[in-house]
Order: C-alpha cells, then structure tokens, then sequence
C-alpha cells in the first residue's frame, strides 16, 4: 500500500509541476506578443495538452524507481522567437520562465516542509512535500542544461556567438531525440550532476529557512 500511496504522489507531482512548467512558456510568450501557444491550445492548465509520456511520465517515474534523481521534461510549447518583444532576449526570457516556475515550486515546497517542522518522508505530509521540492529541483536542473531543444539553450542562444548559435540550430533540427540519446548514453553522469546541483540548492534553501 505504501508503494502504491508513493507511486500516486509521484504522478500527481509529475502532471502538477510539468503543466505549471510549460503553461508557463505559454503565458509569457503570450505576454511578450505572441499567441502561437493560444492558437495551439496550449495556453492551457490541461496537463494532457502538455505531457510527453516518455519525459514527463515513464523517464522521471522510473529514475524514481530505481531512487535515482528525478528529471523529465515535455511537450516543448511551441512559439515563434521573431513574434516576441525583446527579440532573442525575449525568446529567452520565454525558455527560462519554465525552470523558473519549477524553482519557485521548489522553493515554496521546501518552506512549507521547513515550517511544518521538516517531516520525515515516513509521514504523508513529509513524503508529499520532500518529492515535490526535489521533482521539481530535478526538473529545474535538467532544463537549463544547455543543449538543444531543452530550455537552457534559448537561454544559452542569446548569449552565444554566431558560430555556436549555427551548431546549437544544426543539433535542434533533430528535437527531442537528442534528448532521449543524451539521456540513454548518460543517465549516470546526468545524475551525478543533477544531484550536486540539487544538493547546492537545497542547502541554499535549508540556509534561508534555518532548518
């Protein structure tokens, strides 16, 4: 019963922090003027517009099996960077608000577990909080990672010279399945990295909550 009560706090987590995270490019490139995502349907809370069942379901649930850290990723919201104000700075503004907001999610789960009295994972308040904060730190973490077509590299693509900016748009052709090859050839080092960066970030946040 246990495993069953964990594996449904996963999912709920999983369909809650990926549909924040790419609402969220929606409603900012919708702010910035344009309305690709709106047109698509994508400007929506409807976690079914923008899951991708390898990325946001079976790779973050099966890392969470195995008690690896958890990341994924989904359906990139499409828009169009020439349509929004700001031009590559705007188109970057628009890639980030998506690991932002799994940040900020983190942050706020974080301080309700700290102010709670920083339940053990042993309790359902405990265990809920805990997977929430580092979901969504994994999450934040593997979507700034540089590489196309993952957020980071908008971000990455605003700052780089034009002779990056050629290689990053040669391996973004490919999409996702750059992704998945990435994943599958180094899931290891992907992880050693996420949990660095994740353990960085929760004792930034232990820090500033004093627990």
């Amino acid at each position: 019963m246990d495993f069953i009560v964990s594996i449904i706090i996963v999912l709920g987590i999983l369909l809650l922090s990926m549909t924040l995270h790419e609402a969220m490019h929606g409603f900012i490139a919708f702010w910035l003027g344009d309305d690709t995502a709106k047109r698509e349907g994508r400007l929506t809370l409807n976690p079914i517009k923008h899951l991708d069942p390898f990325l946001s379901v079976i790779l973050p649930l099966a890392l969470f099996l195995v008690g690896a850290p958890v990341f994924g990723g989904a359906k990139p919201v499409p828009f169009n960077p020439d349509r929004v104000k700001g031009e590559e700075w705007g188109a970057a503004l628009v890639a980030a608000a998506g690991p932002i907001t799994n940040l900020v999610i983190a942050f706020i789960t974080f301080g309700i577990w700290a102010v709670l009295g920083a339940p053990g994972a042993s309790s359902l308040a405990g265990q809920i909080l805990i997977t929430a904060y580092t979901i969504n730190l994994g999450f934040f973490i593997f979507n700034s990672i540089p590489i196309p077509p993952l957020d980071g590299s908008r971000v990455m693509y605003a700052l780089a010279p034009d002779f990056v900016r050629t290689g990053m748009r040669a391996i973004e052709r490919y999409g996702i399945i750059f992704v998945f090859a990435i994943v599958l050839l180094f899931n290891g080092v992907i992880g050693k990295i996420i949990l660095t960066v994740m353990n960085f970030f929760i004792g930034v946040f232990a820090g500033i909550f004093q627990v």
